[in-house]
């Protein structure tokens, strides 16, 4: 039946997603529990409806739901699920197959785990493309090229014949993003899709799916925690907790005068322009910090790196002539780009790369005469230690808790029996882990339980040096507040060093005494944090600054 003009109108205006009193449900040895509660909510074309809330909330299983990609356990246990019209709640995988991808696609927050490791990028983007579409391989190819040049992939055509493992965490995540536009979708759910980008490409990438849903029509669903970037890109904004949904409206209502005690809490331990560590956590819920130690003028660094340099495969240069220096009981910042050589600066501090110039002067002995494969054994290994950015990557999935903290005291410290099983416990309690929880495997913690256990093992050993990679990135904001909390008590009891990693720069901002902004495998400007924040010279740090979103954005509205 043709459609006619006022009926074409009706279902432009209709929404593309409805979900109405939705309830799901997940068997298991414990019998059936209800993970998201009575859900309603719509999204019309050409709106972005911001879905925020910690991790459990139901956020993301709400929208697996609705895509039709709920794991086996779970079900749909009442209330229905519309997707440009048609009822897909209890729909067969056959009956949804050719919507998903065609008419519902979704960008997932763990790139490598969504991309097929064997496959090149794109190779992906051209299946995507032709599962929906009949056309030849050459064309499908095109398109690919044309998406990653679209996500910004500094070398479409020779990075399209690139694998997974080939290329950075961010460069993974946008050719997620590629893969899910690859045949014009009329609703994407977009799951954290900017999680580990630096805030140019964030940028980039929001606008780049902003634009898309404008001229296009499309419906978008952003999950994130980050309430900025809500703020931000969405027209509406609903908050989730314990599966239930708390409050919807409009972003500048929901974060300027938030009216759930959730909401409330969310809004306060989001870091803003001018906020402190002790203003992310609730009044009386976390000690005070100790007094801020006194800064070491007049003794020498404790590490100076000098003119460091590392080379890769092809001519490329990942660090090129960097020089900076660390106090004891100073935290230094590390910011840039994805690319700029920011972890690779990290790795030849720590003694995981070797580098092939420079010098790595730590406590008066140059690290780089000492090889890569001889630092373990090395007495200064104990000395540096790195939290990596996601602790359910760097724990070791077969050690319980109690096994990652006790591996660096046994191995490095030397420790047996009772004296370890001491410093274990005692090493638990530094870092604020429950003693009940030390024989759980990392499966059965939470996102701000494993980030203890992954400081915990760094802080054993009592380094005087510890490198922090994006250690709060994959963190919900109340859980990256504790987690900043205790490394910044942490710093002060103990007296270390940090070399602080972060694509936050709010973040940066409150940790930092001082920052270093590289580009390109250099440090283009270097200046105490207030000064860089609200004087920056260099044009580079001026775009990474306007690139931030922040909640203070709303004030001026």
């Amino acid at each position: 039946m043709k459609m006619s003009p006022q009926m074409q109108a009706d279902a432009a205006l209709r929404p593309i997603l409805e979900i109405e009193d939705l309830r799901i449900a997940f068997s298991g040895r414990g019998g059936e529990s209800e993970a998201v509660k009575g859900v309603s909510l719509s999204v019309a074309p050409g709106e972005v409806l911001g879905l925020v809330g910690e991790s459990g909330s139901g956020k993301t299983v709400t929208m697996l739901a609705a895509a039709g990609l709920l794991e086996r356990n779970g079900r749909i246990a009442g209330g229905r699920v519309r997707i440009a019209g048609q009822d897909v709640t209890r729909a067969s995988r056959g009956m949804l197959r050719p919507i998903r991808g065609a008419v519902v696609s979704m960008i997932f927050q763990n790139p490598r785990a969504a991309l097929n490791p064997i496959r090149s990028v794109g190779d992906q983007i051209a299946d995507a493309i032709r599962a929906h579409e009949r056309v030849s391989k050459a064309q499908a190819h095109a398109r690919a090229v044309a998406l990653l040049t679209a996500v910004n992939f500094p070398r479409p055509e020779a990075q399209a014949r690139a694998y997974p493992h080939e290329l950075s965490g961010g460069m993974c995540q946008r050719a997620m993003i590629a893969v899910a536009l690859a045949c014009n979708p009329r609703l994407l759910i977009a799951d954290e899709p900017t999680t580990g980008l630096d805030p140019t490409t964030q940028k980039s990438v929001m606008d780049l799916l902003a634009g898309l849903i404008a001229d296009r029509g499309m419906a978008m669903v952003l999950i994130t925690h980050d309430l900025a970037m809500a703020a931000q890109y969405c027209a509406r904004v609903a908050v989730m907790e314990q599966g239930a949904l708390v409050e919807t409206g409009l972003p500048r209502r929901i974060f300027l005068a938030p009216r759930h005690p959730y909401t409330q809490r969310l809004v306060a331990a989001s870091p803003t322009r001018g906020a402190r560590i002790e203003d992310l956590v609730p009044p009386g819920t976390l000690p005070a910090l100790p007094a801020a130690p006194a800064p070491t003028l007049g003794r020498p660094h404790l590490l100076e790196v000098i003119g460091l340099q590392k080379d890769f495969g092809g001519g490329a240069r990942a660090v090129d002539g960097v020089s900076f220096t660390l106090n004891a009981g100073q935290s230094l910042g590390l910011v840039g780009e994805s690319g700029s050589g920011k972890s690779t600066t990290s790795r030849l501090v720590c003694r995981l790369l070797d580098a092939d110039a420079g010098a790595i002067v730590f406590d008066g002995q140059d690290l780089a005469a000492t090889s890569e494969r001889d630092f373990p054994r090395s007495p200064r290994r104990s000395d540096i230690q790195l939290v990596f950015q996601d602790p359910t990557d760097s724990l070791n999935p077969r050690f319980t808790a109690r096994e990652a903290i006790a591996d660096p005291l046994r191995r490095l410290g030397g420790l047996r029996g009772r004296a370890l099983e001491a410093a274990v416990r005692e090493t638990a309690d530094l870092v604020s882990f429950p003693q009940a929880l030390l024989d759980r495997l990392p499966h059965q913690l939470s996102g701000g339980q494993k980030a203890r256990v992954g400081i915990g093992r760094a802080v054993c050993l009592r380094p005087k040096l510890m490198v922090l990679d994006e250690p709060t990135a994959a963190l919900d904001v109340s859980v990256q507040a504790v987690v900043l909390h205790l490394l910044e008590r942490l710093r002060r009891e103990l007296g270390m060093a940090y070399l602080f990693v972060s694509h936050d720069l709010n973040v940066v901002r409150m940790m930092c005494a001082e920052t270093l902004v590289m580009k390109s495998g250099r440090i283009v400007e270097a200046a105490p944090t207030e000064t860089l924040f609200t004087a920056p010279e260099h044009p580079y740090t001026r775009s990474l600054l306007a690139a931030v979103p922040s909640l203070d954005a709303l004030q001026g509205d």
